[in-house]
């Protein structure tokens, strides 16, 4: 322990320092910024609700003051490596939105209490607020900020928990300016940023006095456990760790029996001296395990977390100093760690910046509270996050997203192979590869993923383990490069008009949209097929015969925060002769959600093998590039899963029509299967028509010439899984079974006399409604609409009819539902989309584009009424009116004419009709341009039509011999 004696003379100053309850990665490198200031003479009082300990075993000094406080919560965990996003936002509701004016006012009273000259903040969001009341200045230190972390939250736990991150993203807007730690998320409530180099703990003890206490031989392996807990129910085992190897453990139970191999550290162990004694880390992610990792050149073995979007940029700083293997959540819980721990200690991590991180915060603290001024006149941040910028940051970065990363995120981003290729190059390149069928039909993205094929062949045959994306030097090893490839494409879809009245049986209109998704799968005998070391390792502990083997390669997945890469046994998907329950492998692949992408991949074989008995003897290796952006209501996963199953298809001989194919896939996807069906039978310029509820094709409708459609991305992250689009599908269910309850009453009650047969066969007709759009608007309003309450509790409806009638959706009792607005919609919805495609197909007239737009803007505003709004898309909207109503426009004899919200609501993409010339392109651009301006996010604009899955059909590909 080291006694801190100041070395100053000067008057103290006061520092407030507030650390976030979320874990100790804070509290670490919180002390080292302490020291320093106490090392300068000044007074230290930190609200935390870490244990003593973390601090004193650093810092014994009168100048340092510990307050037990709890302001935030941070995120919930169900266990070491699962984060609660519901529970996360309640009990920060519970801890800090609820008794919010009680702790401004006793923050406010302490701060002047101790006469506080700066408050610093990590990162704790009322903290701010508290310093500007009492009328202190406030800065913040980290590396993540909790509005970021929260945002994606929102999207399950639904728009009620808006308000928190909106609230959290005004309160950081008081904070003077950001002091940001290397590897940080993107933070946009923070006006002005002052970098610093990694703050990391120093260390007490050399190796050789760590190894000796410990017991472990200084040529012994020594791999540090530190994952903060472990998950329940499991227990560390002596034939995890390779022979000769020793493991220390951080944070381990008193209650638990340790193997002889394994070492449990003491609660209040300094853990930076047993790191940089260690050989290798085997644990998850977070700041303080990462920069001491880093700061020591330790290699770091890491489990990803599930749902913490402070990881990614961390563990891509990691990998890009050489310093991280991943390692999948099965091997870890199974203790197949032997690949990577070798993997590991074969690494050379090189990172060489600053380490001093600490002492450099101290010291801009010290000049922020004698008076200096980091802050420009920059508009506040959090003004311009009221919404698209808040809970656009996802982690879904496209191109032309405008976030501060750091350079060495961008150069990963950029390595991502096929993106950026163009056409003479590209076909130089592919012609590396004979097209045995098919044909590419030049579209340019299948060019780049064939190029991007060429690539991964070359790479593998220099057999250089270069500085790549690990992504890409895993796809590399995946094809055996001189055997047959099997490659589909699939796109995904604009929904242009039916949306969410597709489940009521409506007539929908689905645009085929430019960016798709790529599958390419080769076959192989289990002995000639290539295994990655882990599932080597666990493949040969497993089976005494070779078995077939699934492995597949996600390129892009990084930027999604998801596993780049997935195996399984074929097996585990028999359960004896037959094949397992959907809902078991369901379970199977909940067990890892940062795998969890997997299922759309591998569900597809799952499903050959159930409904049409396919019997997969060999190993398949899959290949997914996708182009189509994640959230954004245009059917990625849909895409997917059609890309995937007509490339699995075309390699095993199946000739599967593109109809029966979407149904297919449909059955990996519990929901409606208009997704499918465009991905699948999608002509490129046209909408296809049909009908999901049952699922009929009813043909394709021709793009006039004259007409025009584009996808604007809001940044508002959509996901139909959002309890929103749950709540509006049961309003819409029992309103139907209202509607059909009342049709038999009408026909039994005491006015049945004044009613002619015809009346009476159409009151028995509706009282079977098999679906609302059945039901004309002028009979909903005449006969229903009065019947029908706006909201009704789960309870009130149930007692009064039993259920709702939807096998999909179930009740809660607690929850009020509303009925009218969702039953409403989808009766007008059928009608507007009927009135659509007529519009479409009729003449050209000066109106058509008019009534066009303005059945789009209904749709729009209906969305609205049902909750299934957004404050982004209602602003896109709002931009093309203004387009449209400009004077501009109206000189040009109009432009654009309509927009409206699209799939399942709540965010995603808005789509817009117009004129298809310049003009039109034009503004859209400056749409795009006055969005970024108003929000800080530059949104994604989809333009243009591709074929589906069926009109593409597939390719079979081979490499030339190279001496040809």
């Amino acid at each position: 322990m080291e006694v801190i004696v100041s070395s100053k003379q000067q008057q103290p100053l006061v520092f407030a320092y507030y650390v976030t309850g979320h874990g100790f990665g804070h509290a670490t490198r919180v002390v080292e910024v302490a020291r320093h200031l106490i090392l300068e003479g000044h007074i230290v009082h930190v609200v935390t609700a870490a244990p003593d300990f973390v601090y004193t075993s650093v810092i014994q000094s009168p100048r340092l003051f510990l307050r037990k406080e709890l302001l935030d919560c941070g995120a919930v965990q169900c266990d070491a490596l699962t984060v609660d996003r519901i529970a996360s936002l309640e009990k920060y509701s519970e801890t800090a939105v609820i008794p919010r004016e009680t702790i401004l006012a006793t923050e406010v009273k302490w701060l002047r209490s101790i006469k506080a000259d700066l408050v610093v903040s990590d990162v704790v969001p009322v903290a701010c607020r508290a310093a500007a009341d009492a009328g202190i200045r406030s800065v913040c230190c980290t590396n993540f900020s909790w509005d970021f972390i929260y945002a994606e939250y929102v999207v399950d736990a639904g728009s009620q928990h808006r308000s928190i991150v909106l609230q959290i993203a005004e309160d950081y807007s008081h904070c003077e300016f950001l002091i940001r730690l290397p590897g940080y998320c993107p933070m946009p409530a923070f006006r002005d940023v002052v970098d610093v180099p990694l703050v990391v703990r120093g260390l007490h003890k050399s190796r050789a006095e760590v190894r000796k206490e410990l017991g472990v031989e200084e040529d012994a392996k020594l791999v540090i456990f530190n994952f903060g807990g472990q998950p329940a129910g499991w227990k560390l085992q002596e034939e995890f760790l390779p022979p000769g190897w020793k493991c220390v453990v951080c944070g381990g139970s008193d209650k638990e029996d340790y193997p002889p191999n394994f070492i449990k550290l003491p609660k209040d162990a300094y853990t930076p001296d047993v790191i940089a004694a260690s050989d290798c880390m085997l644990g998850k992610i977070g700041y303080g395990t990462f920069s001491e990792a880093m700061a020591y050149k330790l290699p770091f073995v890491f489990v990803r977390r599930d749902y913490f979007n402070e990881e990614p940029f961390l563990r891509n700083m990691l990998e890009h100093y050489h310093g991280g293997v991943e390692m999948i959540r099965r091997d870890l819980l199974t203790g197949c760690w032997q690949p990577y721990l070798e993997r590991a200690i074969s690494l050379k991590p090189c990172y060489d910046g600053g380490v001093n991180g600490g002492e450099v915060a101290a010291r801009i603290l010290q000049d922020t509270a004698l008076g200096k001024n980091h802050a420009s006149d920059k508009p506040c941040g959090a003004r311009r996050l009221r919404d698209a910028i808040v809970l656009g940051y996802q982690l879904q970065r496209v191109n032309n997203r405008i976030i501060g990363i750091p350079d060495w995120y961008n150069l990963a981003e950029n390595k991502l192979v096929g993106r950026s290729s163009e056409g003479s190059q590209i076909l130089r390149e592919v012609e590396d590869y004979e097209i045995l069928h098919g044909d590419p039909q030049g579209l340019p993205d299948t060019m780049a993923f064939l190029k991007s094929l060429a690539d991964l062949g070359a790479r593998h045959d220099s057999k250089k383990d270069t500085d790549e994306v690990r992504e890409n030097l895993a796809a590399a090893g995946l094809f055996n490069w001189e055997e047959e490839i099997f490659v589909a494409r699939a796109p995904g879809r604009l929904d242009v008009m039916g949306g969410i009245a597709d489940y009521s049986g409506s007539l929908v209109l689905q645009m085929p949209i430019r960016e798709a998704c790529h599958v390419a799968v080769q076959n192989n005998h289990p002995a000639k097929q290539k295994l990655w070391k882990h599932t080597q390792a666990r493949h040969h502990a497993d089976h005494e015969k070779l078995t077939p083997i699934l492995e597949i390669v996600s390129l892009g997945s990084e930027l999604n925060n998801r596993g780049p890469t997935f195996d399984m046994d074929l097996s585990d998907f028999k359960d004896g002769e037959k094949p397992v329950s959907y809902e078991a492998a369901r379970k199977y692949f909940a067990k890892d959600p940062s795998q969890k992408w997997a299922a759309y991949v591998a569900g597809t074989i799952l499903v050959l093998m159930t409904e049409l008995g396919v019997c997969f003897e060999n190993s398949i290796s899959i290949l997914v590039s996708s182009g189509v952006p994640e959230g954004k209501g245009v059917s990625s996963s849909a895409a997917l899963e059609v890309a995937t199953m007509s490339a699995i298809a075309a390699a095993h001989g199946l000739n599967i029509a593109p109809r029966d194919l979407a149904l297919l896939c449909q059955k990996a996807t519990p929901c409606g299967v208009m997704d499918q069906m465009t991905s699948a039978c999608g002509e490129a310029n046209k909408l296809l028509a049909m009908v999901c509820q049952p699922a009929e094709v009813l043909g394709v409708v021709y793009i006039p010439s004259h007409v025009r459609f584009w996808g604007i991305d809001s940044g508002l992250r959509h996901s139909v899984g959002g309890s929103d689009y749950g709540s509006v599908r049961i309003g819409t269910y029992m309103g139907r079974k209202i509607i059909k309850s009342t049709a038999a009453g009408l026909c039994k009650g005491n006015n049945k006399d004044d009613l002619d047969k015809d009346g009476i066969e159409l009151l028995n007709n509706e009282a079977s409604l098999d679906y609302l759009c059945n039901l004309p608007p002028h009979r909903y309003e005449g006969v229903y609409v009065d019947k029908l309450p706006e909201t009704v509790s789960g309870e009130e409806f149930m007692k009064k009819y039993d259920n709702h009638e939807d096998s999909v959706t179930t009740i809660d009792p607690k929850h009020i539902y509303a009925v009218k607005a969702p039953t409403r919609h989808p009766v007008y919805e059928n009608f507007r989309v009927e009135a659509f495609k007529a519009l479409l197909t009729a003449t050209t007239s000066d109106g058509q584009l008019s009534a066009l737009g303005e059945l789009m803007y209904q749709c729009h505003y209906s969305y609205g009424s049902c909750g299934l709004g957004s404050d982004g898309t209602d602003r896109l909207v709002e931009l093309v009116q203004e387009m449209q109503h400009s004077k501009a426009s109206k000189s040009e004899n109009g432009t654009l004419y309509g927009a409206k919200i699209t799939g399942g609501g709540s965010g995603g993409t808005v789509c817009v009709i117009g004129k298809n010339f310049v003009g039109s392109n034009e503004q859209i651009l400056e749409i795009q341009r006055r969005y970024h301006v108003a929000t800080g996010f530059k949104p994604y604009v989809f333009e243009g039509s591709s074929p589906g899955a069926g009109e593409f059909g597939y390719l079979r590909i081979r490499r030339r011999n190279v001496t040809e």
